[in-house]
C-alpha cells in the first residue's frame, strides 16, 4: 500500500518498543492484507506525539516492515506484553475521520466480520491511502547558522516549497540521504513529515491573477487617457489589466488565470506580472459535481400544494423525532406516488432549522439527481452528492466538504452512509427495500441497517420510505419495533389500471416476439403530440439471453463462471452479466462446428430495437447498467425523458424507481418471470416489489393511465397482489414462511462461501466447515441451524468451484468467533442464499 521506493529508514525506532507502564496506548487499524489485517493492534504513543487524536493516520512497525494505520481510539495490551511505539504521525489537515465515523467503522467491522482497515478504506476517497511519501520542508534559518555546501544545496532545492525526499537530488549520493536530512531536522533547518500524496484524491489547484495597487492605479490612468511611465502596454495587456482591476472582490478578488489567458493570451498576462501590475495567487479549485446543474432544473413543490392528512401525520412524527433525538425508525409505507418526497423535504427543513445536517440514501445513481434537484429547488441548502459514478477527484472534494462541515444535506447511494459526518440530525433511506443497499464486496454491509446504527449513535431521526417495504421491515413494524405511517392515496393523479397478459396465450397464437398484442396496441395508441410517454421494463440487459447451436444444443457459456453469455448488439459481443467477461460472436458452434447459431430470449437492447422498428415515430431511449456505467449517461437519459424529449423509456429495474413523470400514461412490464422462479426465498418478494414499483410510474398526472404485466404465470400470488392492489395477503404469506424457517425478521442469516480450483476439494472443505459449525452449535446449545453444504447457484467462477454453508438463527455471527479466513468469504445478512 505505501510507496516508499528506495528511501532509507536508517536510525528508525527499534522493532519492539518500551513496556506500556503508564504510557498511553491506542488501537490502530493497520492497513495489511490477509489475516494480519483482520483486527486492530495496540501501540504506545511517544511523548512527542502526546496530542495524537483518534482518526489520525500513523506509521507503525508491523512485523518486519513499516505500515500505515489509522488510530481508532484508546487501546490496551495484555499484561506482560510489550506495546511497540508509533513511529510517526502522517501529516494531514487533522484527523481523517471524525469520532462518529470511527464509531460506525467499529460497528461495521464487528457486524459484518470485515477487517477494520478495509472498512476505513471504504470511508475514505479512492486512492487516498495508496502513496505515502517522506516530504521535506525548509524552515527559517537564523543568520548565524552555519551550513555546509551539501546542506546549502538541499535547502536551495526546497526554496520553492515542500518536496518529496525521493525527488531531491543528493549532492553526495543517495546513500545516507535520509540520515543527513534527519540531522538537519534536529538542527531546525527543515522538517520531515510522512504525507499521503495520492494525486487523484488530492485537492486541485489553479493560478489566479490579482491586480496589485500599482496595477489598479495603472488601470485608472489608462481609463482616464493618461500615459503610463515606462514602456506602454500593448492592447491585449491593457484589456487584461482593465478586466483584472474591475474584477469583483466578492467572494474573492482576482480572476482565474486560464480563463483570463483564453481571452487575452498568456504572454500578455506574463508581461503584467513582470511589471508588477499583477500578482499570481495559487488557489484550490474545488470539483463540484453539481456546479453545472441549475438548482431549479426540475422545479420543486408548487407553492399552493398542501400536505394530505397522512403526509401531515408523517411530518409531525418526523419533526417530533428530530426534536427529541429519537432514532426509532419511522416507516413510510404507501402507494407509489403517495408523496414521500414531500415528507422528506419538510423533515429535512425541520432538521436544518435546528442546525443539524441530514443524510439521504437512494439505491441507484440515477435516482440521486432527481432527488437532489427537488431538494435544491425547495430548500436553500448546500448539497453534496456521493456515489461511485463520480470521478476520484470529485469524490475526494465532496468528502473534504462533508468532513469540514460545509454541507447541509448529503445525498447518495450506499457509499454515502460512510460519509465523514461529524453529526447528523436526520437519516432518510428512500426505497428502503432495494437490494442495491447491500454491498457485494468487503465490507459486505447493508446500508439500510448501517443507517439505523448511525442514527442510533448520533441520536438522529430515521425515516425508511418505500411503496413496497421489505418483508422484514413490515414484520418489524407489525411487532412495534418501527413506527409506521401508511399513505393510502396519491396527492396528485390516480393509480393506473393494471392488466395481466398471459404470454402462454400469446405463444399459442403464434406471437414469439417480446411485445404482446395488447402492449403493441397500447404503444400504437400513444400520442407524442399530446406529450404522452411510456416506460417498458425488462429486468435483463442485452439483445439475446441465450446463444444456442440449433444442431447440437450447445449453449455459449462463460469460461469463468459457467453462466450463459448474453448477446449485446451494441458492440457485437457476448458478455457475462455475472463476472463481466466478454467474448466475440461465434461464426460456428465451438462444440460441433455447425454454423446454425440461434439467439434466443431477449433483453433491453432487443426491446429497444423492436420498439424502434415497430414505431418509428416514437423517440426511444434505454436505461440499464450498460448505460449507467458511462459517466453522466444516466443523468442525460433521465433528464431527456423528464423534459419530454423521449417518448418511450426502455430499461431494467432502474426505470421502475424514483421517476415521477406526470406524462407517463403507459407502463409495460415485458416479462414478470425473469426472477420469479429463482430458488431463493426472496424471489417472490423481489418480483412483487419490481412490479408494484414499475406499474406505479404511471398515472402521476391528470390523465388516465394503464399498466400491462406480461407473464407466463398470471396466477402467481406476487403478480395477483399487484394486479388487485392488495399487498396485505402477500405480506401475510411471506411473513409466515419467514417465521417457519427463522429468516428475517425472526432470525438472521450468514452465508459462508468457499472457492477452490478443485471441485472435490471445495466440497470437502464445505463439508468440514458445516460439520465443525454443527459441533460448535451443539456444544454451546446455540439456537442456530447449519444448512448445507450446497453448490453455489453460480457453481464456478474465476476458475474456482464454489460451495455455500448457510447459518440461520438468533445470533449466527456469534457462532463464528470472529473473522473467517481465506479461502472462505462471509456474507452477513445476505440478500440471497444462492
Amino acid at each position: 500500500m505505501t510507496d516508499q521506493g528506495t528511501l532509507e529508514l536508517e536510525g528508525g525506532p527499534p522493532s519492539a518498543g518500551a513496556r506500556d507502564g503508564g504510557q498511553r496506548l491506542v488501537d490502530v487499524a493497520v492497513d495489511a492484507v490477509g489475516a494480519a489485517g483482520a483486527r486492530t493492534y495496540s501501540y504506545a504513543v511517544p511523548d512527542r506525539l502526546a496530542d495524537l487524536e483518534a482518526g489520525e493516520a500513523v506509521l507503525v512497525d508491523f512485523g518486519s516492515r513499516q505500515a500505515l494505520g489509522i488510530v481508532l481510539g484508546d487501546g490496551s495490551s495484555a499484561p506482560g506484553v510489550d506495546a511497540r511505539p508509533i513511529v510517526d504521525r502522517i501529516r494531514s489537515d487533522g484527523p481523517l475521520l471524525p469520532p462518529l465515523s470511527l464509531a460506525l467503522a467499529r460497528f461495521v467491522s464487528d457486524q459484518y466480520l470485515a477487517p477494520p482497515a478495509l472498512v476505513l478504506r471504504a470511508m475514505l476517497p479512492p486512492d487516498m491511502l495508496e502513496r505515502l511519501e517522506l516530504v521535506a520542508e525548509r524552515l527559517p534559518i537564523a543568520a548565524d547558522e552555519s551550513v555546509d555546501l551539501v546542506e546549502r544545496d538541499l535547502l536551495d532545492q526546497l526554496e520553492a516549497g515542500p518536496r518529496a525526499v525521493r525527488d531531491l537530488a543528493a549532492p553526495d549520493g543517495r546513500a545516507g540521504l535520509v540520515r543527513r536530512l534527519r540531522a538537519m531536522e534536529s538542527r531546525g533547518l527543515l522538517s520531515l513529515d510522512w504525507t499521503l500524496t495520492a494525486s487523484g484524491a488530492g485537492p486541485r489547484f489553479e493560478r489566479w491573477l490579482v491586480a496589485t495597487q500599482s496595477g489598479v492605479a495603472a488601470a485608472a490612468a489608462l481609463a482616464a487617457g493618461q500615459p503610463l511611465a515606462g514602456r506602454p502596454l500593448g492592447p491585449r495587456q491593457a484589456a487584461a489589466l482593465a478586466e483584472l482591476a474591475g474584477a469583483p472582490i466578492v467572494p474573492v478578488a482576482g480572476l482565474a488565470a486560464p480563463e483570463l489567458a483564453g481571452r487575452h493570451g498568456a504572454a500578455a498576462l506574463a508581461g503584467l506580472v513582470r511589471r508588477g501590475l499583477a500578482a499570481v495567487d495559487i488557489r484550490e479549485r474545488p470539483r463540484r459535481p453539481l456546479a453545472a446543474r441549475p438548482p431549479g432544473l426540475r422545479g420543486g413543490r408548487p407553492p399552493d400544494a398542501q400536505l394530505t392528512a397522512a403526509q401531515a401525520v408523517a411530518v409531525g412524527l418526523a419533526t417530533d423525532a428530530i426534536v427529541a433525538r429519537n432514532p426509532t425508525p419511522l416507516l413510510l409505507d404507501g402507494v407509489t406516488g403517495g408523496g414521500k418526497t414531500a415528507i422528506y423535504v419538510e423533515a429535512i427543513a425541520s432538521c436544518l432549522e435546528r442546525g443539524r445536517p441530514a443524510l439521504v440514501l437512494v439505491p441507484e445513481i440515477a435516482l440521486a439527481l432527481p432527488l437532489v434537484d427537488r431538494l435544491r429547488a425547495d430548500l436553500a441548502a448546500r448539497v453534496a452528492v456521493v456515489h461511485s459514478g463520480l470521478g476520484h477527484g470529485e469524490r475526494a472534494d465532496e468528502w473534504r466538504r462533508i468532513r469540514a462541515g460545509d454541507v447541509d444535506i448529503v445525498v447518495g447511494t450506499r457509499l454515502a452512509v460512510l460519509a465523514p459526518l461529524s453529526d447528523v440530525g436526520l437519516v432518510i433511506v428512500d426505497e428502503e427495500h432495494d437490494a442495491a443497499y447491500k454491498s457485494d464486496r468487503t465490507p459486505r454491509l447493508q446500508a439500510r441497517d448501517v443507517a439505523m446504527e448511525l442514527a442510533g449513535m448520533a441520536k438522529a431521526a430515521l425515516i425508511l420510505g418505500s411503496a413496497t417495504p421489505a418483508v422484514d421491515s413490515v414484520g418489524r413494524a407489525r411487532s412495534g419495533e418501527y413506527r409506521r405511517v401508511e399513505l393510502p392515496s396519491r396527492p396528485v393523479g390516480t393509480a393506473p389500471q393494471v392488466e395481466v397478459v398471459d404470454l402462454r396465450a400469446e405463444l399459442a397464437e403464434g406471437n414469439r416476439g417480446l411485445i404482446s398484442g395488447r402492449l403493441h396496441d397500447s404503444l400504437a395508441a400513444l400520442d407524442p403530440d399530446a406529450h404522452e410517454q411510456a416506460i417498458l421494463v425488462l429486468n435483463r440487459r442485452g439483445t439475446a439471453s441465450v446463444v444456442l447451436c440449433r444442431d447440437c444444443g450447445h449453449v455459449q457459456a462463460c469460461g469463468e463462471c459457467g453462466r450463459p453469455l448474453v448477446y449485446h448488439q451494441a458492440g457485437m459481443t457476448l458478455r457475462c452479466h455475472h463476472c463481466g467477461r466478454a467474448a466475440p460472436l461465434p461464426s460456428r458452434c465451438p462444440a460441433c462446428g455447425s454454423p446454425r447459431i440461434r439467439y434466443l430470449g431477449g433483453g433491453t437492447e432487443r426491446v429497444e430495437r423492436e420498439v424502434r422498428e415497430a414505431f418509428p415515430r416514437l423517440r426511444v431511449a434505454r436505461l440499464d447498467r450498460d448505460i449507467v456505467e458511462r459517466k453522466g449517461a444516466a443523468a442525460r437519459v433521465v433528464d431527456a425523458f423528464a423534459a419530454g424529449d423521449v417518448d418511450v423509456l426502455v430499461g431494467t429495474g432502474l426505470v421502475a424507481k424514483g421517476l415521477d413523470i406526470p406524462n407517463v400514461t403507459l407502463v409495460g412490464v415485458v416479462s414478470a418471470d425473469v426472477a420469479l422462479n429463482l430458488p431463493d426465498e426472496r424471489a417472490a418478494e423481489r418480483t412483487y416489489q419490481l412490479l408494484a414499483q414499475a406499474t406505479g410510474r404511471a398515472g402521476r398526472g391528470t390523465r388516465r393511465a394503464t399498466a400491462i404485466i406480461q407473464t407466463y404465470q398470471p396466477d402467481h400470488p406476487a403478480i395477483q397482489a399487484v394486479a388487485r392492489a392488495d399487498s396485505s395477503a402477500f405480506y401475510d404469506a411471506e411473513l409466515e414462511l419467514r417465521r417457519r424457517f427463522g429468516s428475517p425478521p425472526f432470525g438472521r442469516l450468514v452465508k459462508l462461501t468457499v472457492g477452490l480450483v478443485e471441485r472435490d476439494a471445495a466440497e470437502a472443505a464445505a463439508r468440514s466447515m458445516a460439520d465443525h459449525l454443527r459441533a460448535v452449535a451443539r456444544e454451546r446449545g446455540a439456537d442456530v441451524v447449519v444448512v448445507g453444504p450446497a453448490p453455489a447457484y453460480i457453481a464456478r467462477r474465476a476458475d474456482r468451484w464454489r460451495w455455500n454453508v448457510v447459518l440461520r438463527g438468533r445470533d449466527p455471527v456469534g457462532l463464528l468467533d470472529g473473522r473467517v479466513d481465506a479461502p472462505w468469504s462471509v456474507d452477513v445478512d445476505p440478500e440471497s442464499v444462492l
